[in-house]
């Protein structure tokens, strides 16, 4: 979320927990199993709940189901527009690149670039066809694996697509040039080389240790010609390359605006439905509008006002599933006022998450337990309570932490030590109703323990440059899997000392050491059990701290389909990583 409460950003470069947009109504909010009272006996359709016959006692979404209105290509009209709304466009278009590592970005990345691995809604994956004909295991000791390219796969400027994508995507995202930022270098530091194999469509991978599951690696692939230093970071600024990319659509038109995706005449692969594909920029309360008033053709609606307009309209479909996206408060600390893991812990004692968790879903049906985990959901094996025993939330023990570290209370209500009062700054973007009492509270919440808590509202435009130039102290933001692989491949970009992503700017070594080990192991449950090791740890430095998923709510105009929304609020699950856009469409 992985994803702001507000909003954040999704690796598409790799399979990996990422920043992404949620929390705020338009966008979804984060997923997890509901433990309130909900029909037992009705079932969800498929494309959704008639929003005028919806009701407030809905029933839960049934593991493994996808809600997008999966319908056949003969079913659904050629041609057609797609509007969506999005909060931000550019200015870095390299998904591969920390500064493009988006949700809105990895969603534009689906339709015109390389998505090498389909996946169903649990997250099992399958060659996508149209990139890859063939992978196996080919060498256990070592690791070998081996990738077959469709012989048709081809960039849009006409070079094939073949073996040195690969090492290309290696090259730029292993960490051992400096020179390149990527968002997580999961995976491919294990690797020792990526060769040509019997032809330049076949790429052989060998790892010098062994890093699992493989699947992981080579979601998306790096254009061989776009690898120079410079052009990685600054060369895809406010320039998408479409001649760099392949895929379904291309990108015809982009400003600050707006964003429009068109049929590539390129592609080799099922013509797409859909002539046209566009998001519109626009802040969370202009969307639910903007689908009012027929100017976009899905929205989220997760939250109890957005939800009452979609139930008043006609022709409008409620989809709901749970989210595969965890809301997360992030300490920034190098601000100095958040250097004393004191403090931190201390903000963290004083935080009710049920109180934040009713407030966000305030009048909708759902309830969820406090989280204990930013990397695993609780709807999966293996999850456990990662926060240290003594984080719950106390306002006695808040005030206990800070005393016990020289604080001590002033006339004001306020705790200061040196003659500095405890004051944090707290961030959070846009209009959007929830994120303003959410901001309300934690401001409350800190009083009441002896802390400061100053409220800093930004439009949602400057979000990636707050988070990316790290001019925040406190806020809560989100991650969003972009993969089902999280216990063995997004504990080193949450938390690593050395991650790009770790927005907290702390680490441990040990917890380093650990999530990098949690990938060698090739059994799942031993995996998990490493992860969730390496997480206590990471997390007893009181640089974030989970808070809560949540489900996915959307709004559509009835009869799109084969549509979930992105990855970052889906619908459809684990399917929306790689959603197939060509078949996104409108019944006939």
């Amino acid at each position: 979320m992985r994803k702001t409460a507000a909003q954040a950003t999704v690796v598409v470069a790799a399979l990996a927990l990422t920043l992404s947009a949620c929390a705020s109504g338009s966008n979804g909010a984060d997923g997890d199993k509901s433990t309130g009272e909900h029909s037992t006996t009705a079932k969800q359709p498929a494309a959704g709940f008639d929003a005028k016959t919806m009701g407030t006692d809905y029933p839960m979404p049934e593991e493994g189901v996808a809600y997008d209105n999966a319908q056949d290509r003969d079913k659904l009209k050629q041609g057609g527009t797609l509007t969506l709304a999005t909060s931000e466009v550019g200015p870095n278009w390299n998904a591969f690149n920390t500064d493009g590592n988006t949700g809105y970005m990895a969603q534009f990345w689906t339709y015109y670039q390389p998505q090498l691995w389909d996946y169903d809604v649990s997250g099992n994956p399958t060659p996508n066809p149209d990139f890859l004909s063939k992978v196996e295991v080919t060498s256990t000791d070592p690791l070998v694996v081996t990738y077959d390219i469709n012989e048709k796969a081809t960039w849009n400027d006409g070079t094939p697509i073949d073996w040195t994508a690969f090492e290309a995507t290696w090259k730029t995202q292993s960490g051992k040039d400096e020179a390149y930022n990527p968002p997580s270098t999961a995976g491919y530091e294990q690797i020792a080389s990526v060769t040509q194999g019997t032809s330049a469509k076949q790429a052989v991978v060998t790892f010098d240790t062994p890093f699992y599951p493989y699947q992981y690696l080579f979601i998306n692939l790096e254009n061989p010609k776009a690898i120079d230093p410079a052009t990685f970071t600054d060369g895809w600024i406010n320039n998408p390359h479409n001649e760099w990319a392949a895929g379904p659509f291309v990108v015809d038109s982009f400003d600050d605006t707006q964003a429009t995706f068109v049929p590539n005449p390129n592609w080799w692969g099922t013509k797409p439905l859909l002539d046209k594909v566009q998001f519109k920029v626009m802040d969370d309360s202009a969307s639910i509008n903007a689908f009012q008033n027929g100017e976009i053709d899905a929205t989220g609606v997760a939250t109890a006002d957005r939800l009452k307009v979609a139930q008043s309209m006609d022709n409008t479909q409620i989809r709901v599933n749970t989210a595969t996206s965890t809301g997360v408060v992030t300490f920034n600390t190098k601000a100095d006022s958040l250097k004393d893991l004191a403090v931190r812990k201390a903000i963290t004692q004083s935080i009710d998450v049920a109180k934040l968790a009713e407030i966000k879903y305030q009048g909708l049906n759902w309830t969820e337990d406090p989280l204990g985990s930013e990397i695993m959901f609780p709807f999966q094996d293996g999850y456990a309570n990662n926060m240290p025993a003594d984080s719950k939330y106390s306002v006695e023990n808040a005030g206990k932490t800070l005393e016990g570290a020289g604080y001590a209370k002033g006339s004001d209500g306020y705790y200061a030590k040196d003659g500095a009062k405890v004051t944090v700054k707290y961030t959070f973007f846009g209009d959007s109703p929830i994120q303003a009492a959410i901001a309300n509270a934690v401001q409350a919440m800190g009083k009441a323990a002896g802390i400061d808590i100053q409220l800093d509202n930004q439009d949602p435009s400057q979000f990636s440059d707050v988070v990316v130039g790290g001019t925040y102290e406190m806020l809560i933001m989100a991650w969003s899997a972009s993969d089902p692989y999280g216990y063995s491949t997004s504990g080193c970009q949450l938390y690593c000392s050395d991650s790009d992503s770790n927005y907290a700017y702390i680490g441990d070594p040990k917890a380093d050491e650990g999530f990098k080990k949690a990938g060698q192991i090739e059994d799942t449950a031993d995996a998990i059990k490493q992860l969730n090791e390496a997480e206590s740890q990471a997390l007893a430095l009181y640089g974030t701290f989970p808070l809560f998923n949540g489900p996915v709510m959307m709004a559509v105009k009835t009869g799109l389909a084969n549509y979930g929304g992105s990855a970052m609020a889906s619908t459809s699950g684990f399917k929306a990583l790689n959603p197939h856009v060509e078949n996104i469409g409108w019944e006939k």
